[in-house]
């Protein structure tokens, strides 16, 4: 159990709401559907479970093999404000890169294997979706791509967790795929990559720093990375209306713009970070989930969490809204 915790934790278990509440999600808007399965349906989400956990591995493995961990200990010196502390497994010596290999492929084989026993039932699909997600997850930031550093990570995340994610989930839980499912995706997977793109606008100056071109680094002025910013969460919320006025989607799924408030209160939480980084927020109850308050106080990373947190809780709320909406 122990070592199962101890990979869990390194892969940084933490961000699976990313996946796991979008899997669930087209789970949930499956079973509406004539050949459902639910234990097809399981077998997809844990899939999306072990490759999320094998991405998380396999960024740091590449990560680590262009970076080390010199420059995060030249940002700690320079005084750069930062998240610096990634992998501390590997750099503490507590495992070697060869040991975390093996802990990617291991994940990476659990997802296929899931995909494979899947495809035995849906036909070759299923397969498809395996081999694009483990190309794009895999370049990510590994070789010869290395996405994530050309400032396109953020679209990749986007993509791999909102329409492959739900559609591939989706499919293998009812054989099918029908329009609501891809309406949906959509704003998931904006909502997933605002996520990612909340936490390079948090650490634009050390990623700038060290050279690491994410899409906040990319786009260069401040100004131009809030407006992107904006445009993402709005679009987010136009998608979804946009499935109810087509017809695709029920006027029900209009509920989840009762997460506008949240978007809103990130976006200016996001401004107050450009203007003002030093500015302290505590957070309110209606922004989700923010445990442990106290503890991320006292480590400093309130600054980054609040954002963080609500970026995630913003996803949650959103799917979870749907997720209630299908059973209406």
């Amino acid at each position: 159990m122990n070592f199962i915790r101890f990979w869990m934790q390194n892969a940084r278990s933490r961000s699976l709401p990313q996946s796991l509440l979008p899997a669930v999600l087209a789970v949930c808007m499956a079973s509406q559907t004539g050949d459902f399965s639910i234990y097809l349906g399981i077998l997809a989400v844990l899939g999306v479970i072990t490759c999320h956990l094998a991405m998380n591995l396999f960024d740091d493995y590449f990560d680590y093999k262009v970076k080390g961990s010199e420059f995060r200990d030249t940002l700690a010196r320079k005084g750069f404000r930062s998240r610096i502390a990634k992998c501390p497994y590997i750099t503490s010596g507590a495992v070697s890169l060869k040991q975390l290999l093996w802990a990617c492929l291991i994940f990476g084989f659990s997802a296929l294997c899931f995909g494979f026993v899947i495809s035995l039932y849906r036909g070759n699909t299923i397969l498809w979706f395996a081999l694009i997600t483990a190309v794009l997850g895999i370049s990510y930031s590994g070789a010869p791509l290395r996405l994530s550093y050309h400032g396109l990570g953020e679209i990749v995340i986007g993509i791999m967790f909102g329409p492959l994610l739900m559609t591939g989930v989706y499919y293998s839980a009812c054989g099918q795929l029908d329009l609501p499912v891809v309406f949906v995706s959509v704003p998931v997977g904006l909502l997933v990559a605002n996520i990612v793109y909340t936490h390079a606008i948090m650490d634009y100056e050390p990623d700038k720093e060290v050279g690491k071109m994410t899409f906040a680094v990319l786009l260069k002025k401040k100004k131009r990375m809030l407006t992107a910013l904006l445009m993402l969460l709005i679009t987010a919320f136009l998608s979804i209306t946009g499935g109810v006025i087509t017809g695709y989607l029920s006027p029900f799924y209009l509920l989840t713009l009762l997460t506008v408030p949240m978007a809103v209160a990130l976006f200016y939480l996001m401004i107050e970070f450009v203007r003002h980084p030093e500015k302290k927020f505590s957070p309110r109850f209606w922004m989700g989930p923010m445990n442990d308050w106290q503890r991320i106080e006292a480590f400093g990373l309130d600054w980054f969490m609040i954002r963080w947190l609500l970026a995630r809780n913003l996803l949650s709320f959103f799917c979870l809204i749907i997720v209630i909406v299908c059973f209406i």
